[in-house]
């Protein structure tokens, strides 16, 4: 087989793999909500920030499981996922964080978006959480990981929202934090329940 015809192989395989996959993603339904518990399942590369006492990970995923189980409680379609993912479709997508820093309590709340679609979400979502956690505030997308995070091309939802929800780095936090972890969830799910137009019970914190 000479160079041109290898390449014209190889190109039309390309192509085929490309109507395939715009297929499969053409024809996969939506999920109402995805939930991420961020850094679940890694134990190597970025396994999230941790403490002396505490690490990310379990408590990104004690909020993501709380967070699911309330959405389906409420009839709504819900799917839980790690921190590795394949392609998937949503009407809103949560990614879980807690945020660390090196020098300790130099961090707080903040919130990653990838789209000017999310961010009405997350405006709403601000305002919600800052009426109740009481310390320190970024901007949106104030870093590259909150602004591309990774996911943001692995899950295409016309909301997605990465939520860093306090510092796990600051004992002032996190003696704050840790006590009110179910309830912070309770406030992540009634806040994807109102955005989804259903009308629940806004938690009592």
């Amino acid at each position: 087989m000479n160079i041109k015809n290898k390449a014209a192989t190889f190109f039309a395989i390309l192509i085929l793999l490309l109507i395939a996959f715009i297929f499969y993603w053409g024809t996969t339904k939506p999920i109402d909500v995805i939930i991420q518990a961020g850094h679940e399942g890694r134990t190597t590369g970025n396994t999230g920030a941790e403490s002396k006492l505490y690490r990310e990970e379990k408590w990104n995923i004690i909020v993501a499981n709380e967070v699911a189980k309330l959405l389906q409680s409420w009839q709504i379609d819900v799917k839980r996922v790690p921190a590795d993912i394949k392609f998937m479709r949503a009407k809103i997508a949560i990614s879980i964080h807690f945020d660390g820093a090196r020098i300790p309590c130099a961090s707080g709340a903040s919130i990653g978006y990838p789209s000017k679609n999310s961010h009405d979400f997350a405006q709403r979502w601000k305002s919600l959480y800052k009426a109740y956690f009481p310390y320190k505030w970024h901007k949106d997308n104030f870093t590259p990981n909150l602004k591309n995070y990774y996911a943001y091309q692995w899950i295409k939802a016309d909301k997605f929202l990465l939520l860093e929800l306090g510092e796990i780095t600051c004992d002032t936090q996190t003696k704050w934090l840790k006590p009110r972890l179910k309830k912070i969830a309770h406030l992540i799910a009634y806040s994807i329940a109102t955005e989804l137009g259903e009308k629940v019970k806004k938690p009592s914190l």
